[in-house]
């Protein structure tokens, strides 16, 4: 199922997609896509309903991000190798692990606000892994059983901040537009293998990014299980695991992000994002 949250900015409501591609509401049906409702019984239930008989949204109604109330909003920094050598980083021996800020969480279509002052705004294209129920210590071939779904995250960056600033990522991750989350949270059962996805980006028409999900350094479910070993992951968690190589900061020179361009971004069965940037009010 292609699970999607519809209409203006906080007022979000629960939908799903048809056979067709158009979007269908669940009001009445869950509350929200978050929580509880992530898991595997109410996915079940929702299966079991007529889509064709659900109200029919409007087209070009606004979508938000694909999951209500994160608890956590956690990323992997330097998983594709080819991505750690453009940032003259070590492809490093275990996941690093930092955390984006909630606040900077919005929709996979809502402008992207360029920070005042910024002059080194960047792009990553990545999956997203959508934690299904409450999940602790669980090893590895368990992992992916506790996953409601994957969806596109463009894990936005102030380079600046991020690393000339001095202390943790977080303050270069975290501006608010800097975490578009959808179009869909694609369920678990429509993303067989979630290592078997290509996913590209580009910027105003030129492509920047370009990738596969099988040259991750660390996959999903060593991802889920290796989080887990360090702090209980709650549903509608989300996980961003890292981007391909051919973000601004490895150009030579560097290229960044200015108000007035456009990002587009996909990742195979996930669906587009597409995102234009304005300087931040």
């Amino acid at each position: 199922m292609k699970l999607v949250r519809f209409g203006a900015k906080g007022a979000e409501k629960p939908g799903i997609l048809d056979a067709q591609g158009r979007v269908r509401s669940l009001e009445g049906v869950v509350a929200d896509w978050g929580g509880l409702f992530l898991a595997d019984e109410w996915m079940a239930h929702v299966r079991t309903l007529d889509r064709e008989r659900l109200p029919l949204v409007a087209a070009g109604t606004r979508l938000g991000a694909c999951v209500a109330n994160s608890p956590k909003f956690l990323c992997i920094g330097l998983n594709y190798a080819d991505h750690a050598a453009e940032t003259g980083a070590t492809v490093p021996s275990e996941p690093v692990v930092f955390a984006k800020s909630t606040s900077a969480i919005c929709g996979p279509n809502d402008e992207v606000e360029i920070p005042r002052g910024a002059q080194k705004t960047d792009w990553e294209v990545e999956l997203g892994v959508v934690i299904g129920v409450r999940t602790r210590h669980v090893e590895e071939r368990d992992a992916l059983a506790h996953v409601a779904g994957y969806c596109v995250v463009n894990d936005l960056s102030e380079r600046e901040y991020q690393l000339e600033r001095t202390g943790q990522w977080t303050k270069g991750k975290s501006c608010d537009t800097f975490g578009p989350i959808g179009p869909w949270l694609v369920t678990r059962d429509e993303v067989p293998d979630p290592q078997q996805l290509g996913l590209w980006l580009e910027v105003d028409g030129v492509r920047r990014q370009t990738g596969n999900t099988r040259t991750m350094v660390f996959g999903v479910a060593t991802l889920v299980s290796y989080l887990s070993r360090f702090m209980t992951l709650e549903p509608g968690d989300v996980i961003s695991t890292g981007t391909p190589p051919g973000v601004g900061l490895g150009m030579k020179p560097p290229l960044y992000l200015h108000a007035g361009q456009v990002m587009r971004l996909w990742i195979d069965g996930l669906g587009e994002q597409c995102q234009l940037t304005v300087p931040a009010s």
